[in-house]
């Protein structure tokens, strides 16, 4: 995933920029913390899925994502072990930017890229859980809402507005 911006740009991860993405996580994720150990992980299992805005040679956001299993999203601070195969969704577990980079268009370029990305790998669907309040912005990329009722007693260990979200592909 590579994306071109006016000041910066999208490219994929390394193991070099792995402190620089826990330390984006730690700063902006107060309410959802996760070990170090979790995006070292994330990124063995499937670097393909993995990218970091840099600018000016720092890290100023990160997007961590990859196949997973439809309506199973991790519960928070769990490693995965392995990926599925095959896998039933592409699953974003996380796009976190630092404040000075939003606003930028750089949460919209990467969100694109890995619907791009998601498509290519065949499965039929990209999965979230988005938190924050965060709904609207996922509903302009077509995400939508999804219920299903096994996933409540989870959604409620991330916070009581989490929701489960799909886009079709």
């Amino acid at each position: 995933m590579h994306v071109e911006l006016g000041r910066g740009a999208w490219r994929q991860m390394t193991t070099a920029d792995l402190p620089s993405v826990c330390a984006i996580a730690d700063r902006i994720h107060l309410a959802y913390p996760e070990d170090d150990a979790v995006f070292v992980e994330r990124f063995r299992l499937y670097p393909a899925g993995c990218a970091t805005l840099e600018s000016d040679g720092k890290a100023m956001a990160y997007a961590v994502t990859h196949p997973w299993h439809y309506a199973e999203p991790p519960a928070l601070n769990v490693m995965l072990g392995t990926l599925p195969d095959p896998p039933t969704t592409y699953y974003i577990h996380d796009i976190a930017l630092l404040p000075e980079t939003r606003g930028t268009g750089a949460g919209s370029a990467i969100v694109e890229a890995i619907i791009a990305h998601a498509a290519s790998t065949g499965v039929s669907n990209v999965s979230l859980v988005a938190v924050n309040k965060s709904v609207p912005f996922w509903s302009r990329f077509g995400f939508a809402v999804t219920e299903e009722p096994k996933l409540a007693a989870k959604l409620l260990t991330y916070d009581a507005d989490a929701r489960f979200m799909v886009r079709r592909l």
